[in-house]
């Protein structure tokens, strides 16, 4: 079974009207063999603040070593965002093997008029992968009420209900108590129920689980409790633009940190998530100060940029636009320019009435039949006296109308459903991946991993050797890319959709000039196809041919990085006792310094001070043993004719490297330190972001993809997200794709090989190879591996690597000279 052809059936219970019960849930997993009756579930019910609660609650687990999976809904541009264990989206392959499980039961479920609805079938797939993959614990979002969700098949081990406002009247009740009841009955047996609902409400949600747990200020506890909350949460307000100090503090413990989801209700939230998570396990409170931290979650009050501000908010009700309102009312702009895009059956004119009064308004249209028309909205406006109100029919072009609208001191807000927010993200999240085919074989893999039906493939495989491009586009921009593509004599193949709201995978394949027209015809037309065109233009690089604008009298100026114009090598000097390839070699200064001198004279641009072992096993590195071992080396060589770098995973270390001259952070976790990307932008360095699933390497952990190169593009575009919107620019963010680090040799060579579809990110690449294990599968053994280090530095430059980091410099420097000199004999001076 194909993955589109999986997610298709599931998305086809649509059709099928959500009822309430968990009967149906229940006979599903039997079906399955109840895959989910050893894994220990927190619920988290609630209005609003449910699934940040969720998330802020996952990674908290997480970041004390446990194994977690979080189910949440709904998704922003993909199914497979809905269930996820320890960060990672459930493969392509698992849906396709749960619809195979699952379908014929389903099928006849239906023919007898009782067919398991969309929310209850993924709740089951969700639980079974769960079970399948047994996590420690697993996080779940309520859909709908609590009593009667299906959810509530679990026995919690801890619950929680963020909070309470009218929602859902015709399903769970017309009242604020009768909807905080049904939610109260996701309480667990043998734990109280964790809740931020003050008043009257409270009394009510006490009424059916009996024993309660309040979370909540002090500073309000005269209006909302009876007494002071049990657990008192301070909002401190915004540290940075991007995060919030919050204080926790309850009878025996208590916490101190930041939140990435600014806004005093995401206080409650967090101290909600610390609750449950120090009732499910042995959480201290370094690991909920760092797990909070860390608990990033899109499109809930997320900046994207300063100048001007951007907001992406996903508040879809009166409540939520009211909480989105006060969190904006702690930043300064001059105008206030929205784009709002809501499904019809919310309540517009109070959501308008909510949200500060805006100097503009682009009402559009989410793709998707629930949404409400953008006249209708742009009606609701008007007459909430905005004077200046457009209409857009697309997210993506009511987004770029508004950007040019506001000037650098305004705000740009998108908001009214997660819908709307999820197609403006992927203004920021889009990524072209380039394909390199060499031949039919490479153009018949590009178009299978795609989904491309069979017939198809067999047709287009021979045509898919000009340029080619994989991307992800709406059902209504694939059809119009494909008819313009065709006239152009190109061709563009994509997987088969019968939901216009869903985004479908699509190979483009055509000449350089084919590209260029298409792009031009793209630009002026509607459905978001001009952002299309512009990442098309972008990823193909075909605005190179154009006059360069710089006179000729005037010299350019150098660029900042070495990478920016040919691939630069980095040498590694680890001063540490234990590294897999040099460890003890230059662990005093004086070793350490000679070693860096002599990288440089062989031609090194970049020499990489590391004072921590990543290999498998290895012992963390106390900070300020790590600091004793780096700092002096950085100071010694920061004269040197050749950037210095630091590889760290810890901020502190980072941060006193760059004082004392360093110019880039190495970080081969990630940015798991929260600080990290912030010290980055502080110092303006260079900041390598490795693909990592853990660091140190655990020995034998399996890890799936579907594709490697692909789903580490995809996990990689978030942390570039990230260092962007911590103040950096993609020009000085480098990525690594982690080579050896949650990758099996196979996938290591085979990143190797597809090398420029890493440009998809639109950042420099880097390779780290040298010397590594992978090396031992084509007959190298342990402390014999520089040819072959030295053969595959030549192909990543060949490949379009930036930078290259390697033990063994003189022989990488003439390997990478040798590959660009091939590559671009006119970069190189002939007598």
């Amino acid at each position: 079974m194909e993955y589109h052809e999986a997610a298709d059936f599931v998305f086809g219970l649509r059709r099928f009207r959500p009822k309430p019960g968990t009967e149906s849930t229940a006979r599903l997993l039997a079906h399955l063999e109840d895959p989910h009756a050893d894994v220990d579930v927190v619920q988290i019910a609630g209005s609003n603040g449910k699934g940040s609660t969720a998330r802020m609650l996952e990674r908290t687990l997480r970041e004390a070593g446990l194994s977690v999976g979080l189910y949440t809904s709904p998704h922003l541009e993909d199914l497979r965002e809905r269930i996820r264990i320890d960060g990672r989206k459930i493969p392509r392959s698992a849906v396709c093997a749960f619809v195979d499980a699952i379908r014929e039961y389903v099928t006849e479920r239906g023919a007898d008029g009782d067919s398991p609805t969309f929310f209850e079938t993924m709740t089951a797939m969700a639980l079974w992968q769960f079970g399948r993959e047994d996590v420690d614990v697993a996080v779940c979002e309520v859909g709908i009420g609590g009593k009667f969700d299906a959810t509530s098949v679990v026995d919690p081990v801890a619950s929680a209900v963020t909070s309470v406002t009218l929602e859902h009247t015709g399903i769970i009740g017309d009242t604020e108590d009768a909807i905080a009841r049904d939610k109260a009955h996701v309480a667990p047996d043998d734990q109280p129920l964790v809740t931020g609902v003050t008043g009257e409400t409270l009394e009510a949600i006490r009424d059916v689980a009996g024993d309660v747990v309040t979370v909540g200020s002090a500073d309000d506890s005269d209006e909302t409790f009876e007494g002071e909350p049990d657990v008192n949460v301070a909002y401190g307000g915004r540290t940075n633009h991007t995060e919030a100090a919050i204080a926790i503090d309850a009878d025996d413990w208590a916490v101190e940190t930041q939140i990435p989801l600014p806004g005093r209700h995401q206080a409650t939230n967090a101290g909600i998530a610390a609750v449950l998570a120090r009732q499910v396990a042995d959480v201290s409170s370094a690991n909920l100060a760092r797990g909070l931290r860390n608990a990033h979650w899109p499109g809930r009050f997320e900046v994207m940029d300063a100048e001007p501000l951007v907001v992406l908010d996903g508040a879809h009700n009166p409540g939520a636009c009211r909480t989105l309102a006060e969190t904006l009312s702690t930043y300064e702009y001059d105008e206030l320019h929205v784009v709002f895009g809501a499904m019809h059956d919310k309540d517009h004119r109070e959501m308008a009435a909510a949200l500060p009064t805006p100097d503009t308004v682009v009402a559009t249209e989410p793709t998707l039949e629930r949404a409400e028309d953008r006249s209708v909205l742009a009606t609701v406006f008007e007459d909430s006296g905005v004077s200046a109100v457009e209409t857009a029919d697309a997210v993506q072009d009511a987004l770029e109308r508004t950007l040019e609208l506001a000037d650098d001191g305004d705000c740009v807000l998108v908001t009214g459903s997660l819908f709307a927010v999820a197609e403006a993200r992927s203004r920021w999240t889009s990524a072209d991946v380039p394909k390199r085919i060499r031949n039919l074989a490479d153009a018949q893999a590009t178009l299978e991993g795609s989904s491309v039906p069979p017939g198809t493939v067999e047709r287009l495989r021979d045509e898919g050797v000009h340029r080619v491009v994989k991307t992800t586009l709406q059902q209504r921009q694939a059809t119009i890319v494909n008819d313009e593509l065709l006239r152009l004599g190109g061709e563009c193949a994509s997987s088969p959709s019968h939901r216009d709201e869903d985004r479908v995978d699509a190979v483009l394949m055509g000449t350089h000039s084919q590209f260029r027209q298409l792009t031009d015809r793209l630009e002026e037309q509607p459905h978001g196809l001009g952002a299309v065109a512009r990442t098309l233009r972008e990823t193909l690089d075909l605005e190179s041919g154009s006059a360069d604008p710089t006179p000729a009298t005037t010299a350019k100026p150098q660029p900042r990085f070495p990478w920016h114009d040919h691939t630069a090598v980095m040498g590694i000097v680890n001063i540490t006792p234990d590294s897999f390839h040099d460890g003890g070699e230059y662990d005093t200064l004086e070793d350490a310094v000679a070693r860096a001198e002599a990288m440089v004279e062989a031609g090194a641009d970049v020499i990489d001070v590391g004072g921590e072992s990543t290999r498998p096993g290895a012992d963390p590195v106390p900070v300020a043993d790590e600091i004793g071992r780096v700092v002096p080396v950085v100071e010694r060589i920061a004269d040197l004719d050749a950037l210095v770098s630091i590889d760290t995973r810890k901020a502190a270390v980072a941060d006193a490297a760059l004082e004392a001259g360093g110019d880039i952070i190495n970080d081969v976790s990630g940015l798991e330190d929260p600080e990290m990307r912030f010290v980055a932008a502080d110092h303006d360095a260079g900041l390598v972001i490795m693909h990592s699933i853990d660091a140190p390497v655990v020995p034998d952990r399996e890890v799936k993809y579907d594709d490697v190169v692909e789903d580490v593009i995809d996990q990689l575009t978030e942390r570039v997200l990230l260092a962007e919107k911590a103040g950096l620019e993609r020009k000085q963010i480098v990525v690594d794709p982690g080579i050896g680090f949650g990758k099996s040799a196979r996938e290591s060579f085979e990143m190797l090989g597809r090398l420029e579809e890493f440009r998809a990110l639109d950042c420099p690449v880097l390779v780290g190879h040298s010397q590594k294990s992978m090396f031992g599968h084509v007959g190298r053994e342990a402390g014999d591996r520089t040819a072959s280090t030295v053969a595959a530095s030549a192909l990543a430059a060949d490949r379009g690597a930036d930078i290259v980091r390697v033990h063994d410099v003189p022989e990488n420097v003439a390997a990478v000279r040798t590959a660009l000199a091939a590559c671009d004999p006119d970069r190189f001076e002939w007598e």
